[in-house]
């Protein structure tokens, strides 16, 4: 899993956050989540190849219960996700 994001301080601070609870999240299907800084502006969240969240596509920032929903249905359909799923 790769997040890109851009070099403001906030962002950092939110792409690391978001990296942390997916790692929780998916601790059996997840073996690393990578980040690469970048400029103007970019925050994306990939599965390999695969764009699940572009924040210049999607116009922000995904709350953590819609990216977790995203990773779950692309990694692990199967999975529960407790009260998110509810």
């Amino acid at each position: 899993m790769i997040g890109r994001q851009f070099g403001r301080f906030h962002t950092k601070l939110r792409a690391a956050w978001m990296a942390q609870e997916l790692l929780l999240t998916f601790e059996q299907e997840v073996s690393e989540v990578t980040l690469i800084p970048g400029t103007g502006g970019i925050f994306e969240i990939r599965v390999g190849d695969t764009l699940l969240w572009s924040r210049k596509d999607q116009g922000g920032f995904p709350e953590i219960k819609e990216l977790k929903r995203l990773v779950r249905d692309r990694i692990a359909p199967g999975k529960d996700l407790g009260h998110i799923d509810r």
